[in-house]
C-alpha cells in the first residue's frame, strides 16, 4: 500500500497535459508519474530531466543507460523502477538473462560480463552508490571508454535514478500492473530462472 498514493483520474486539464507529456504515445501514465503529479513544479523538473536521460541527447547508448540504471536501482532496493525498466528496456539494451540477474545482486566480475566497458559500467555504478566517488583506478578505466561528456551524463544519470529510487521506495509504490513479475528478490534468486 502506498504511503502517498498516486494521483488517480479523472485529473484536472493541467494534470492530464503534464501526464500525456511524460509517457510515450498514448500509454497510460505510470504510477511514478502520478505521484509526483501531486507536486506538479517537481514532476516538471523531473519530466525534464528525465527526458533528457532516455532520449538520443544522453551521450550514452541505451545498452550503457540500462546497466547503470539498473545497477543504481538495484543497489537502491527499488524494486518498482527496477521492474520497469526490467520489463520495457533490458531487451531493448542487449542484456542476457544473466546479466539482468547479476546487475540485480552479482558482481562486474560474474562470467557473464565478457565486455570490459560494461563491466567499468557496472563498477561505477557501484563506486557512485558505495562512496559517492570514482577512485583514481576506476576514473582511468572510466575515461578509457568514455569522453567527458559521457562521464559527466553517467555520474548524473546513477545520481537522477538514486532519487528516483528514494521517491519509489519512500512511497511504497506497488509494482506496475500488467509487468512481467521483474522484482529484485526474484531477479536475485537463481532458483526462479531468467529474470
Amino acid at each position: 500500500m502506498p504511503r502517498i498514493a498516486p494521483l488517480e483520474p479523472p485529473y484536472d486539464a493541467g494534470t492530464a497535459e503534464l501526464l500525456a507529456r511524460m509517457m510515450p504515445g498514448d500509454a497510460p501514465p505510470i504510477a511514478l508519474f502520478r505521484l509526483l503529479a501531486r507536486n506538479r513544479p517537481l514532476a516538471e523538473a523531473a519530466h525534464a530531466m528525465g527526458r533528457h536521460q532516455l532520449s538520443r541527447s544522453l551521450t550514452l547508448g541505451v545498452r550503457d543507460r540500462e546497466i547503470l540504471i539498473d545497477r543504481t536501482t538495484a543497489r537502491c532496493g527499488a524494486d518498482y523502477e527496477w521492474g520497469v525498466h526490467v520489463a520495457v528496456y533490458a531487451e531493448r539494451a542487449g542484456l542476457t538473462p544473466e546479466q539482468v540477474t547479476s546487475l540485480a545482486s552479482g558482481a562486474s566480475t560474474d562470467a557473464c560480463w565478457t565486455d570490459e566497458r560494461d563491466r567499468t559500467l557496472v563498477d561505477a555504478a557501484d563506486a557512485l552508490h558505495d562512496t559517492a566517488d570514482v577512485d583514481g583506478a576506476l576514473w582511468a578505466r572510466l575515461t578509457a571508454h568514455l569522453d567527458d561528456a559521457q562521464v559527466l551524463d553517467l555520474v548524473v544519470l546513477c545520481g537522477f535514478y538514486h532519487a528516483v529510487s528514494y521517491l519509489a521506495r519512500v512511497a511504497r509504490l506497488d509494482p506496475e500492473p500488467g509487468l512481467a513479475d521483474n522484482s529484485l528478490s526474484r531477479s536475485s534468486d537463481p532458483a526462479s530462472g531468467s529474470a
